[in-house]
């Protein structure tokens, strides 16, 4: 039997954690929405290879995580909220307060879709739990074939934790997440619904718009997250006989959206366009998840940042819909 490969620590983390987040638990017949307890079609071409086979799905929750309002499967507004802005295409959402977990507004918050690169949230929380942030790692050949992007490093080269951790996070690094994968204890069979360390596709990968939610908050209260994922830019070392160079932050919304705290995009064609991000205006701090969004009307970031100025706009006593817990 087939099954999705992850790290060893990794998938411990997650085997208790993502229960909560997707609220497994014994579920009545009629709970959720129809038609969304897995990402929507097509397929991953990594769930269509000859010999894998795909878990079956989580079951939905008895109760939807964070309130029973967010159990909608469309918009969920407050009474007397503004419409929100029509150039906001994303088949899910979720707006909150980032210090409270009161949801503002969302979308579609529990149907399940693939996360992308946002999963590199999980991944960079549970290597800073795990290992000894100066620790060094050496790269490795198979660092330089990995799909998808990279930050830069292979054999010959060492880092340390911290440095992998600014690949992951500010270059979407699948090679970073790979070599931290490593350092954790290298690859164990497992069918836990984050498929790879990186966010690429795999067999059962699933998330929400409101789980990526729950997990940037969380992330953005540990000082060496929040202080990584805002880096502009940092000297990252070279591997072999290549020199070093400057990684930039490829997250749009910190150079382009004032106030923006942290940001992390993601995009494979299975998942579409994913993001998450925290902004701070006037005091106030907003966290906002979007799954499966299109470039259209506006590139996905700019839907982010249109779903920012709409909650900044609402009261600050306007009633909530739900609570990230």
């Amino acid at each position: 039997m087939a099954v999705a490969r992850i790290p060893t620590a990794l998938a411990a983390v997650l085997l208790a954690v993502l229960p909560i987040l997707l609220g497994a638990s014994p579920a009545a017949a009629d709970a959720g929405c129809p038609g969304a307890q897995v990402p929507p079609p097509p397929a991953a071409v990594e769930e269509t290879a000859p010999g894998v086979v795909v878990p079956a799905p989580l079951p939905w929750p008895l109760a939807p995580v964070g309130g029973a309002a967010l159990g909608a499967c469309g918009d969920v507004l407050g009474p007397g909220d503004p419409a929100l802005p029509p150039e906001v295409t994303a088949a899910g959402f979720v707006l909150a307060d980032l210090d409270t977990g009161a949801v503002l507004a969302a979308r579609a918050p529990h149907a399940r879709q693939r996360p992308a690169s946002t999963l590199k949230v999980l991944t960079a929380m549970v290597a800073i739990d795990r290992l000894d942030p100066d620790a060094q790692v050496a790269g490795a050949p198979e660092d330089l074939s990995i799909d998808g992007s990279r930050a830069g490093i292979g054999p010959g080269g060492t880092y340390t934790v911290r440095q992998l951790l600014t690949g992951l996070l500010l270059n979407s690094g699948n090679d970073t997440a790979q070599a931290l994968a490593r350092a954790m204890g290298g690859d164990a069979p497992t069918d836990t619904r984050p498929a790879t360390p990186s966010g690429l596709d795999g067999p059962g990968m699933a998330t929400s718009a409101y789980d990526l939610a729950v997990l940037f908050r969380h992330a953005m209260g540990e000082p060496l997250f929040a202080q990584t994922i805002a880096t502009r830019e940092i000297p990252f070392p070279g591997y072999g006989d290549r020199p070093g160079f400057v990684l930039s932050n490829a997250n749009p919304l910190l150079a382009r959206y004032p106030g923006t705290l942290g940001s992390k995009t993601g995009f494979t064609d299975a998942a579409r366009h994913t993001i998450v991000a925290a902004a701070e205006r006037n005091g106030r701090r907003l966290v906002v998840s979007l799954v499966r969004a299109e470039n259209t009307p506006i590139v996905n970031w700019r839907q982010a940042a249109a779903l920012l100025d709409y909650g900044f706009a609402l009261p600050a006593d306007a009633p909530s819909v739900g609570t990230v817990v």
